[in-house]
């Protein structure tokens, strides 16, 4: 079982990263891989296909997905809109019925605005979205002030815990003979007419 992480940050070992990497650690106690994925840097030298290209690949064998993005003015950074754009028109089909989950860091607000942008997405492409016991968030302005929000800290490691038992418990439903829903064709209507 495998959990793609996209560290949509521009810095590539930051508060966001730090969030991640907690949860990689309880993915891997609970027999679970990760792959993470770097935004940053790559998104402004203009290397945004090739990377939307190697996450694409990525996801079509894994389990559940995990988008982490710093706050920047109340939404996610616009190297992860941009991602998250190409990426649904790439993947969706891939992506549909994963477990997905969002989480945020900043130095104070904007986190709760900032998932609700990137939870759409996994809306829209009819993805299980995880929960933990408060909204998917870490605060400070740098990694150590990361490990002083324990509240944090415990909110990552639950959430991880909670999307390895969806994993698994899909697993399992597919293994006893439980059918994934059907995806049908979407109907289109227009508000104006």
């Amino acid at each position: 079982m495998k959990v793609v992480m996209i560290n949509g940050s521009r810095r590539e070992h930051g508060c966001t990263y730090t969030a991640l990497t907690e949860m990689s650690k309880v993915f891997k106690a609970e027999g679970i891989d990760t792959e993470i994925f770097f935004v940053g840097t790559r998104a402004v030298k203009g290397e945004i296909n090739d990377l939307v290209k190697e996450i694409a690949e990525a996801v079509k064998t894994a389990d559940g997905l995990v988008i982490g993005s710093p706050v920047y003015y109340a939404s996610p950074t616009g190297e992860v809109i941009a991602l998250l754009d190409r990426l649904w028109g790439t993947a969706g089909a891939d992506l549909r019925f994963k477990p997905a989950a969002a989480i945020t860091s900043a130095r104070r607000a904007g986190t709760s605005a900032t998932l609700d942008v990137i939870n759409k997405y996994f809306q829209f492409n009819q993805m299980p979205i995880v929960s933990s016991n408060y909204w998917n968030m870490v605060h400070g302005s740098l990694p150590e002030d990361v490990f002083r929000d324990e509240e944090g800290v415990q909110i990552m490691q639950i959430l991880a815990s909670n999307m390895s038992w969806l994993i698994k418990s899909i697993a399992a439903g597919k293994k006893a003979g439980v059918k994934q829903p059907q995806d049908v064709e979407k109907i289109h209507t227009s508000f104006i007419r």
